[in-house]
This record gives C-alpha cells, sequence and structure tokens, in this order.
C-alpha cells in the first residue's frame, strides 16, 4: 500500500510530466507563429510546471520559506499569464496595456507582500497547507480573482465567436489550471492537486485534439 507521502509525490511528479510536455509543445507553436497569446500561455505552462517542481519538493520533505514565497509567487503569475494570454486575443492595445499596468503593480504589491510577511512552515501531511499571512493573501487574491474573471469573460466571447467545441476544454483546462492556483489560499490543499490534475488533462486533450483537427481539415483540402 502507498503511505500519503508516495501518493502526493507520485501525483506530483506526473503532474509535472503532463505539463511540461504541454509546455514544450506550446512554445514550440509559439516560435512557428510568434503568437503573443500563445507567449504568455507556454509562459503559465512553464511557471506551473515549475510550481509542480516545487510542490515535489515539499513531498519529498525538503522545505523553507525561500521556496514556499517563490511557491506562492509562482502561483499566482501563472494564473495571471494564462490571463495576459487570454486578453491578447482581444486584440485591443488599450485593455492589453491597462492589464499590463494591473499586473505590474499587483505583482510588485506580492512581491513585497512576501519579503516583509512571516510565512513560516505551512507544509501539513506533505501538501502545501497553512495559514498565510493576511497582506500575502490579499494581494494573492487580487491577483488571481481578477485573472479568473478575465479568463472566464474572454473564454466565452471566444467560443461565442468559434463555436469551436475543441476550445471548450481548452478553456476548461485554462479555468481549471487558474482555480487550482486560488485553492491553496481558501485553504483546501487536496483539491489543489485534483485540479492540477484535471486541468492538464483538459489541455491536453484540447490542445493536442485541437492540432489533429487542423491536421485533418488541412488533408482534407488538398
Amino acid at each position: 500500500m502507498f503511505g500519503t507521502q508516495a501518493i502526493v509525490e507520485l501525483s506530483t511528479i506526473v503532474i509535472f510530466l503532463l505539463s511540461a510536455v504541454l509546455a514544450v509543445y506550446l512554445i514550440r507553436n509559439y516560435l512557428r507563429t510568434r503568437s503573443r497569446a500563445l507567449l504568455f500561455w507556454s509562459t503559465g505552462l512553464w511557471l506551473f510546471a515549475l510550481g509542480v517542481i516545487l510542490e515535489i519538493i515539499f513531498a519529498f520533505g525538503f522545505y523553507s520559506e525561500l521556496l514556499i514565497s517563490a511557491y506562492l509567487f509562482i502561483v499566482a503569475l501563472l494564473v495571471n499569464s494564462l490571463a495576459l494570454g487570454s486578453v491578447e486575443l482581444l486584440k485591443n492595445r488599450k485593455i492589453t496595456w491597462s492589464y499590463y499596468i494591473f499586473s505590474i503593480i499587483t505583482e510588485a504589491a506580492l512581491v513585497y507582500s512576501l519579503v516583509v510577511s512571516n510565512i513560516g512552515n505551512v507544509i501539513s501531511t506533505y501538501v502545501v497547507w497553512g495559514i498565510l499571512p493576511l497582506l500575502v493573501v490579499i494581494t494573492s487574491s487580487i491577483i488571481t480573482f481578477v485573472a479568473a474573471v478575465v479568463l472566464a469573460v474572454i473564454a466565452a466571447l471566444t467560443y461565442m465567436r468559434t463555436h469551436n467545441k475543441k476550445m471548450l476544454s481548452i478553456i476548461a483546462g485554462v479555468i481549471v489550471v487558474s482555480v487550482a492556483g486560488t485553492l491553496y489560499i481558501v485553504q483546501f490543499p487536496a483539491f489543489l492537486y485534483y485540479s492540477e490534475f484535471i486541468g492538464i488533462v483538459l489541455l491536453w486533450f484540447g490542445f493536442f485534439s485541437f492540432k489533429s483537427s487542423k491536421q485533418k481539415a488541412s488533408k482534407n483540402r488538398r
């Protein structure tokens, strides 16, 4: 029988492998298309993979306040990166630059809150779980809440415009991965890992199915 630590270690390793492969796929697409949306989305997936690496380190019993501060910053930054990718789809320079400015200000505030706050040990049963300082909760929540709203609204607008069912899986995956980043803050540690896995699976299905459908369409035109 696997113990709690072994289960957490195995699940985080699987999530990391899935996210890393998808991040490589997205960055390759960016290098081919030079789409800013793909650049931010691939950056978000790389940050997601980096965050999972830290979860693996925590699962193996290694911990420091510097590592947890880095983890909390990465979690907020990855959600924001995914939102920035979605904002790029709007092709509206005013909205895009407004969100850039909002991101810089809020991320600077988060860095400040992490530097001045005493976080302590927030690992319980090998997963990230604990009460955060109020300032960290506020700054993190501002970033992740606004990003989640932006993702949901732009996702709905994109689907209404394209009516592509494969986009539903991508949209759901992005939203679930984003929500996973906020679950730690609201004290649902187990759901954090479930959401990470479900979100990555949805993104895999969406992106790779979307690629296959485009390839088939290209062959049919020939």
